[in-house]
């Protein structure tokens, strides 16, 4: 195995102390343009990197920000990393992606490694419904930022989008499209967002002179493709089939709508589709997918920048805040029959 080259490797090259290569790296303007060019010159010679998790002992302080999803198969939250990369490096920081997979036994053990990592925070979208595993990380001081989840109980910063509103939004596009039977499919009942998606569509109902029957419920353990295939095999065993279906994110409702395609059920005709999240995908499928538009690089940049407040040098002078978002219902093909 090659030994790796240290900073005390370079000063023997170059012919200089160990002082002056340390200042070469950090601090080059103090540095002789002559020497600083001999340094670098055997930094490059001898491919010396230096030793990030050595400086951090030193400083103190991270140069790292976890980020904690639920899904990164997800186009949304792919969104929502690019914009906290996009803020993390404006401050010279770095962004560690993990993915929970919507497995609280997975989200404890990177919440592990995070603290492990004395990373600067972490950005988090909660797996665990329960509480448990923020309530264990809360205990090392790092602190966090949530992400598409409200911070109900707890005084730490959120950055989420009002999904109550978002739900209400698909549905009451629906109903004013003449939809009077309709299916909501859901994805795991004990994620908050699911659960805020449902309460909108049943207050849209609501408004609309209609009762809790008019919206049945089909639940999934996933918010994936497959999933909603699996949905839509069950919506078209139902005798008294809705006319649309209203779905917790647009992975579900491209689901739904390939097992559509497949059956042989037209879209929007037959049967109209919303999604939400409003990912890339949906404009481009094959029956252009209504959906409710989640800001997911502007929801990802401000948790960032939220974080970054709270540990940099006025760090004192931060104040928790909830951030919230208001969605936005973009129109397509997939649900715009006549009733």
């Amino acid at each position: 195995m090659a030994q790796s080259v240290g900073i005390k490797d370079v000063a023997r090259a170059a012919g200089v102390s160990v002082g002056t290569v340390s200042n070469v790296i950090n601090r080059p303007e103090t540095v002789a343009t002559e020497t600083r060019a001999r340094v670098q010159s055997a930094i490059d010679r001898l491919g010396y990197v230096r030793s990030e998790s050595a400086r951090q002992l030193r400083a103190g302080r991270s140069r790292i920000m976890g980020l904690l999803v639920l899904d990164m198969g997800n186009p949304f939250f792919v969104d929502v990393a690019r914009g906290a990369e996009r803020a993390a490096r404006q401050a010279g920081l770095g962004v560690m992606v993990c993915n929970s997979a919507q497995n609280p036994g997975e989200e404890a053990e990177y919440l592990s490694l995070f603290a492990e990592q004395r990373v600067r925070g972490v950005l988090l979208t909660p797996a665990d419904a329960t509480g448990r595993n923020i309530e264990g990380f809360r205990r090392h001081g790092i602190p966090f930022v949530l992400v598409d989840r409200v911070a109900e109980g707890t005084s730490e910063c959120s950055v989420s989008v009002d999904d109550v509103a978002g739900g209400a939004l698909a549905v009451r596009h629906l109903v004013d499209a003449g939809h009077r039977s309709l299916a909501y499919v859901s994805g795991p009942p004990g994620l908050n967002q699911v659960r805020d998606r449902r309460t909108g569509a049943l207050e849209a109902l609501t408004e609309a002179g209609l009762g809790p029957d008019a919206l049945r419920e089909l639940p999934t353990e996933r918010l994936d493709v497959a999933a909603g295939r699996d949905a839509g095999a069950r919506l078209l065993g139902l005798a008294d089939r809705p006319t649309a279906v209203f779905c917790a994110n647009d992975l579900l409702a491209l689901g739904v709508l390939q097992a559509m395609y497949a059956a042989g059920v037209t879209v929007p005709d037959d049967l109209a589709i919303v999604g939400y999240d409003d990912i890339e995908f949906a404009a481009a499928a094959a029956v252009p997918l209504t959906s409710v538009r989640q800001p997911a690089v502007t929801m990802g940049s401000m948790a960032a920048e939220l974080l970054l407040e709270e540990t940099e040098g006025a760090a004192q002078a931060h104040e928790h805040r909830r951030v919230v978002l208001q969605p936005e219902l973009v129109v397509r093909r997939s649900s715009l029959s006549a009733r």
